[in-house]
């Protein structure tokens, strides 16, 4: 019987405590910044404490499971669930919006031009910009294309640019603490601002208060004032509570909205063997209806380019 009892308890308290530390926000410190981010795999194989504890008549340590289940759950399904959105089928025009980090510019420019022309895109957010993709794209034909820019590309990872086939005034270029770079600009006419996202990455302890501290300085959602558009990469999944605190200020996350928030756009792209998770994303002031969002792979990048098409109201 203890044996039993035991059993039920150990696999039940790592569903408790990880069901804890995503509800209470307890995310923001290495190694759990790195952990946290595959909570809806969790959320699937935290049925398995709860099954084993009902075999096991350990009905103590079944509620325990049941109750860690369902918040775990209900933090990740609504992901999965399309909002019925009335701003959808505003009248004003729409607006498609397509995002991609192209690693350090090693990804394929011919497929980043592809799928502009493809999926019709009018505005093009790019992370980890640098001179030699700029070269490449420009061949592949996408200033014409996108002929309105706010490129800043650098060698590494830090470059960052929005090109748009409608005017563009350039705001200049946010640099996070972390030293990542985020093109800034303006859609003339419509006065809608966008930037190209990109907190520093969290590998290490090091990096991971970086990364902690450039959510703060990203720019908030202006609900009283201009449309924003805030899309990129951001290095954070929903479970993350920094990325739930940027939200919070007026977006919404287009994908989630739509029913594609546990779509991968990171993960096992460039032959790493890790789960995929969702990193990608573009964030719409809450004014602005989402109609679709879609994930295309990009050959040589470790991210897909996700692709959201937007109704400016």
């Amino acid at each position: 019987m203890a044996w039993r009892q035991v059993l039920a308890w150990v696999l039940t308290v790592p569903a408790v405590i990880w069901a804890a530390i995503r509800l209470a926000g307890w995310d923001v410190r290495y190694p759990v910044t790195q952990v946290i981010a595959f909570t809806p795999y969790v959320a699937a194989l935290a049925l398995i404490p709860l099954v084993v504890a009902v075999l096991l008549r350990q009905w103590p340590a079944a509620v325990v499971a049941a109750v860690a289940l369902v918040a775990l759950v209900s933090c990740v399904l609504p992901r999965w669930l399309a909002d019925s959105d009335p701003l959808a089928g505003a009248r004003g025009p729409q607006l498609r919006v397509l995002t991609a980090n192209v690693l350090a510019g090693r990804a394929s420019a011919e497929e980043i031009v592809r799928l502009v022309t493809e999926q019709k895109a009018e505005v093009l957010l790019l992370q980890e910009l640098t001179p030699d993709f700029v070269a490449r794209a420009a061949a592949e034909g996408l200033d014409a294309l996108m002929p309105y820019k706010a490129i800043y590309p650098m060698d590494g990872v830090i470059g960052s640019g929005i090109y748009s086939r409608q005017p563009l005034r350039a705001e200049g270029v946010r640099v996070n603490k972390g030293g990542f770079w985020q093109a800034t600009a303006e859609l003339a006419g419509s006065g809608v601002l966008l930037e190209s996202a990109h907190p520093r990455a969290p590998f290490d302890s090091a990096t991971t208060k970086l990364w902690r501290d450039d959510f703060p300085d990203e720019p908030r959602a202006t609900p009283d004032g201009p449309l924003r558009i805030l899309g990129g990469d951001f290095n954070a999944t929903l479970d993350h509570s920094v990325l739930r605190d940027l939200i919070s200020s007026g977006y919404r996350d287009a994908a989630a909205t739509v029913g594609q928030g546990l779509v991968g756009t990171w993960g096992p792209y460039d032959g790493d063997n890790i789960p995929p998770v969702t990193l990608d994303r573009v964030l719409a002031d809450r004014r602005i209806g989402v109609v679709e969002v879609r994930v295309f792979p990009v050959t040589d990048s470790d991210h897909r380019a996700l692709l959201a098409v937007l109704q400016l109201p």
